[in-house]
């Protein structure tokens, strides 16, 4: 009969790798009951997380910068139209003159 998956949040993770730190990686993974695999797995996903954080000064997720992305995507378009449609009324101005 198969074990059910452990789920660890980002919180545990790194308290385990805040641990294994301080005391050896052997001791903590014993005590979780975890293979070097799945530690060293967190560990170059969080070291991937600093890089990406440090490159921008700040966290967010993907997810947040795609939204915006798609939002200052759409508010160029909004200023394009309206820089557009003040041309247009300059030049029926001009016109008009």
């Amino acid at each position: 009969m198969p074990t059910q998956r452990r789920r660890f949040s980002v919180e545990q993770k790194m308290e385990i790798l805040q641990q294994a730190k301080q005391s050896g990686i052997t001791a903590v993974l014993r005590k979780h009951n975890l293979s070097y695999s799945v530690f060293h797995r967190w560990k170059e996903k969080m070291a991937d997380k600093g890089k990406e954080e440090s490159r921008f000064g700040y966290s967010h997720s993907s997810s947040r910068i795609r939204d915006l992305m798609e939002e200052n995507s759409l508010l160029k378009k909004i200023i394009a139209n309206q820089a557009m449609l003040l041309e247009l009324k300059e030049e029926e101005l001009k016109k008009r003159k």
